[in-house]
């Protein structure tokens, strides 16, 4: 009897998910345990394994097609074995293939003249294909019975733009265009950060620290013991806690009209992949040590990248830090990771000449870019949060203090 492969659940509040990519064809042999798809929810991709081994015997759910939580994307089996399905209508008494294609012959031999066939679409292509003005109907769909997939939509699209294009396009023959859809985790961030521009009213101000001790305190520190080897990071996201520990009101989230304030900080740190951008998150971050952020940063850090990183890791955080300093970047503006209330941005260290006194010295500057809800909380108290966080990198001993 065929397996179903199922969408799984990946969190609590996970209701759905959507197929990012077979990677494995219809018909192809898979054995337990190996990848056979990549799925998304709102905020990871992960490989589901096959349940079980056999023959991939259908795909289910298209790719890009959204799937609702414990459904089926696809079934294994043995080559030749027939996919069964629950009836949709048990009081109907089964009808063998032979009968059903004769009646449906005898039924086509004299249609009515405003007699319209019902075509097949996935529900990803059909929502394409009304976002761009498509009739369905005119598409051949390449999928399974005949079905319009989105693949189908998209190869319309880039048809009826070619057609409305085509006279520009002879005179600029040369020039090509690489048209790729937004799929998968890209997808998400689109709409997250979409979302967040409209949904909130965000201002970014900005402040400069002088990090020229800070620097020295951690060559020290990191010289002196084997197992500590603390970054800029590291000293940020201590600087950020004790802050957020002293200004409750930028500790918190904006949901529903109402402002959610938390006792404990749950940190959130933003990594950069290759594929976009996941924020795991340290909960009550102010009960470690700086040597103790350290490594937990470290660690998420690097699940982050092996992709290893669970839903729950990546949720609950009351305010973000955010680094463009590796690219070379100074002053950027951040934009909110909903709900929350705040997200700091750091950007790339600088020496520069400072008046120290009376005396010209070389100082090493860090920019940083505090970007809030102003429907939480206003400019005032904002930039008393980021000068609390300056004068903490500024006078960086007191931080080392758990």
């Amino acid at each position: 009897m065929a397996v179903q492969i199922i969408m799984p659940k990946l969190g609590m509040g996970m209701k759905e998910g959507t197929v990012v990519e077979w990677l494995k064809k219809k018909g192809d042999k898979v054995e337990k345990g190996e990848p056979v798809a990549v799925i998304s929810s709102d905020k990871i991709e992960k490989d589901i394994e096959a349940p079980d081994s056999g023959v991939l015997l259908e795909v289910a759910a298209e790719e890009d097609e959204t799937v609702a939580v414990g459904e089926a994307i696809g079934y294994i089996g043995e080559s030749g074995e027939n996919v069964s399905s629950p009836s949709k209508n048990n009081s109907m008494p089964a009808v063998s293939t032979m009968e059903t294609a004769v009646t449906a012959e005898k039924k086509l031999e004299h249609p009515p003249i405003n007699m319209q066939i019902k075509v097949r679409v996935s529900p990803a292509a059909r929502k394409l294909a009304k976002a761009e003005g498509i009739d369905v109907n005119t598409i051949s769909g390449t999928g399974p019975q005949g079905r319009v997939t989105r693949e189908d939509v998209e190869k319309a699209i880039i048809n009826k733009k070619t057609e409305k294009n085509e006279p520009a396009m002879k005179e600029q023959q040369s020039d090509s265009v690489d048209v790729r859809q937004v799929t998968g985790m890209r997808k998400v961030i689109a709409e997250r950060m979409f979302s967040s521009i409209q949904q909130s009213a965000q201002l970014t101000i900005h402040m400069r620290a002088n990090v020229t001790e800070m620097l020295e305190l951690r060559n020290k520190i990191n010289m002196g013991q084997e197992k500590t080897n603390l970054t800029v990071t590291d000293f940020i996201a201590r600087a950020s806690v004790l802050a957020l520990q002293k200004h409750k009101n930028m500790n918190g989230t904006f949901v529903n009209n109402q402002i959610n304030l938390y006792e404990s900080v749950h940190l959130g740190i933003a990594v950069a992949l290759e594929a976009g951008l996941v924020v795991p998150v340290i909960p009550q971050s102010e009960q470690y040590s700086m040597e103790e952020l350290s490594n937990r940063i470290k660690q998420l850090s690097k699940k982050a990248r092996e992709g290893s990183l669970d839903a729950s890791e990546m949720k609950g955080s009351t305010f973000t830090i955010t680094s463009l300093g590796a690219s070379g970047v100074e002053f950027f503006t951040p934009i909110l990771n909903p709900p929350e209330v705040g997200i700091l941005g750091v950007g790339l260290i600088t020496d520069t000449p400072v008046f120290v006194g009376e005396e010209l010295k070389r100082q090493s500057l860090l920019p940083l870019s505090l970007t809030f809800d102003h429907r939480a909380i206003d400019g005032v108290p904002a930039s008393a949060f980021l000068t609390t966080i300056t004068r903490l990198l500024e006078h960086p001993f007191q931080m080392l203090i758990k």
